[in-house]
């Protein structure tokens, strides 16, 4: 487990970190790797393949299990180059001493490996080059799996695939058969048959030394869930090296929102029972080792707690760590100005740097029914609306990776596509209502957006691959966090931030990253609450209560937080505090509302 730097780079998006690994690995940084998309994998597979050199044989859509077989090829490849860079790095110090240097200078200054390199800086060259080769580690390429997008593949006959062919399922076999040693992000919530396949896979398995190649982090908004996850794992002798907590809402992409549950609460129920985690999911994986005949370690294995979400000061971050204790704090929208780190089409990160609080929304543009946070001004958005208002409302859709809706057939589709939208457009018509009522159906009904295109859009111009899919525009996934950056900034400014040595916020008040994220909370109680008739029902009414009584008590707590930590947050105490109080009576506000409707 790489613990160079205390921060890593989420995945965002299905393009903006498909190649950062290759970018950000070769200094020790952690990024990770959308296996959404294997026709983009395989497109970047043969750019990459002409630029390097590298021999490539297509792998098309008629070879047999070609998905799998895409994603492993490109990892390998990834993996390759990485690796060359790093080495070509670690290896050629006199050629290569700036960007040594810069490799050390990324470093927090509390690092012992910084220091360290600062006493044999003025060794001899090969006591420097010696010392290099024991001491440079490379930073990890992980890779993503969301589990809600493992749709159903069918022969061309119409016959449904054996289930293995499901998409997530076939992104995990081509990760298991690549040849990385990293770790395997899964999100979206617990998927038990797509957990159950991981056991055919030995990289996921410990070693007699405890070592696991293939290691599985588990995407999680809450304690509850971590356990239930990590044990039901455990059983099959799989150990979760890694639990990621997510803000609900303060994050980029898909929002899963929890029922009021806070970022500070669960992290502190995280911090207080952690060894307790450890403990009972250790002994139910010995159990499922023993069943298997596999290594039992003699000791727990190594487990990390992270968090993410609407981090975006160095004092939050520090709190983080310190406070928490989490092992590393993820760092994702601040990163989409940063060309040194994401692959952002030179237009959409112009729009991102002047972005502001207006223009970042959580938006139903997901044809899979979650909310979405995005940015009002990407070109897919635009051109979106543009088309639906003269009548060619939805997309041709021709990737399928989200299709999931069997409303009007047989075998899924997607929301967004031409075929849904055309008719739930024709069911509106037949229905005959007043204009406004009209509108506000109509701009739901075409909400929804290719996002399998317009994600991976911004690859697709950067590299300026030749594509038959035209004209679709970029999609931009980005956390609220991002209206507080204004400019596109250097790798080194960026990490420089993160550990305190510079400031890139914009001259505007920001909220602490716990104040941003209960107001987007209550917000979207409110919406929720505007949504609902009168009287409720028994189960609404529990739902909007209890959802409530969270965030209240979230509010108390932070209220016992801030009051006593006496050394962290000392300049903007007060402000939080008095956030608070507004929060608290926002909140009060809406209880009232709540009493009235039933």
């Amino acid at each position: 487990m790489n613990a160079l730097h205390n921060f890593h780079i989420p995945v965002m998006g299905v393009a903006y970190t498909i190649e950062s690994p290759l970018k950000v690995a070769p200094f020790g940084i952690d990024s990770v790797i959308s296996l959404v998309d294997n026709v983009l994998l395989e497109k970047l597979r043969e750019k990459y393949s002409e630029k390097f050199g590298l021999p490539y044989k297509e792998i098309s859509r008629k070879a047999e299990d070609y998905m799998a077989k895409r994603i492993t090829a490109y990892l390998d490849m990834i993996n390759r180059l990485t690796t060359e860079k790093f080495e070509s790095l670690k290896n050629n110090y006199e050629d290569k001493k700036t960007e040594i240097f810069d490799y050390f200078e990324l470093l927090p200054d509390s690092s012992s490996l910084k220091q360290s390199f600062k006493k044999v800086v003025n060794k001899n060259v090969e006591d420097i080059k010696q010392w290099l080769e024991q001491n440079l580690v490379m930073g990890s390429i992980d890779v993503n799996i969301m589990t809600k997008v493992d749709k159903t593949n069918y022969k061309k006959n119409g016959e449904a695939l054996p289930q293995e062919f499901n998409d997530a399922h076939a992104a995990l076999r081509g990760y298991a058969n690549s040849k990385l040693e990293s770790s395997l992000v899964l999100s979206a919530g617990m998927s038990p048959r797509l957990y159950s396949y991981i056991e055919n896979f030995d990289d996921f398995y410990p070693d007699n030394d405890g070592y696991i190649k293939k290691k599985i982090v588990l995407k999680v908004s809450d304690y509850r869930s971590a356990i239930i996850q990590g044990k039901f794992l455990a059983k099959k002798g799989l150990w979760v090296s890694e639990y990621r907590i997510e803000s609900g809402l303060n994050c980029g992409g898909h929002a899963f929102a929890t029922e009021g549950f806070l970022m500070g609460p669960i992290l502190e129920e995280f911090k207080n029972n952690r060894e307790q985690l450890i403990e009972e999911v250790h002994n139910i994986l010995i159990k499922g080792l023993q069943q298997k005949n596999r290594p039992i370690p003699e000791q727990p294995l190594p487990m990390r707690i992270t968090a993410q979400g609407g981090v975006g000061t160095h004092d939050e971050h520090q709190f983080l760590l310190d406070y928490y204790q989490v092992d590393s704090v993820g760092w994702g929208s601040p990163f989409l100005l940063v060309p040194e780190a994401t692959t952002v089409d030179e237009e959409t990160r112009e729009k991102l740097a002047v972005a502001e609080e207006k223009d970042l929304y959580l938006s139903n543009i997901s044809p899979l029914g979650v909310p979405f946070n995005s940015l009002r001004t990407a070109s897919a958005t635009i051109k979106k609306i543009e088309k639906a208002r003269i009548g060619r409302a939805g997309s041709s859709c021709p990737k399928e990776y989200l299709v999931s809706n069997t409303e009007y057939t047989e075998k899924p589709i997607c929301t967004a596509s031409r075929q849904y939208q055309y008719l739930k457009l024709k069911e509106l018509d037949e229905k005959k209502l007043p204009k406004t009522e009209h509108e506000k159906e109509f701009n739901r009904i075409t909400a929804p957006e290719c996002l399998c295109v317009g994600l991976s859009e911004p690859a697709i111009i950067t590299h300026q691959i030749d594509y038959k899919i035209k004209d679709n525009g970029v999609t931009v996934c980005p956390g609220p966090n991002m209206a507080y950056f204004d400019k596109i900034v250097s790798l080194k400014d960026m990490v420089g931030h993160i550990y305190g040595k510079v400031n890139l916020l914009r001259n505007a008040y920001r909220p602490h990253m716990f104040i941003k994220e209960l107001n987007l909370y209550i917000d979207f109680l409110k919406n929720d609450i505007k949504k609902r008739k009168s009287p409720l029902d028994k189960k609404t009414e529990k739902y909007l209560k209890k959802f409530s009584s969270n965030l209240n008590e979230g509010i108390q707590y932070y209220q016992k937080l801030f009051t006593n930590k006496k050394n962290s947050f000392s300049q903007n105490k007060n402000s939080v505090l008095k956030d608070l109080k507004k929060a608290k009576q926002s909140l009060n506000i809406l209880l009232g509302t709540i009493q009235n409707l039933t």
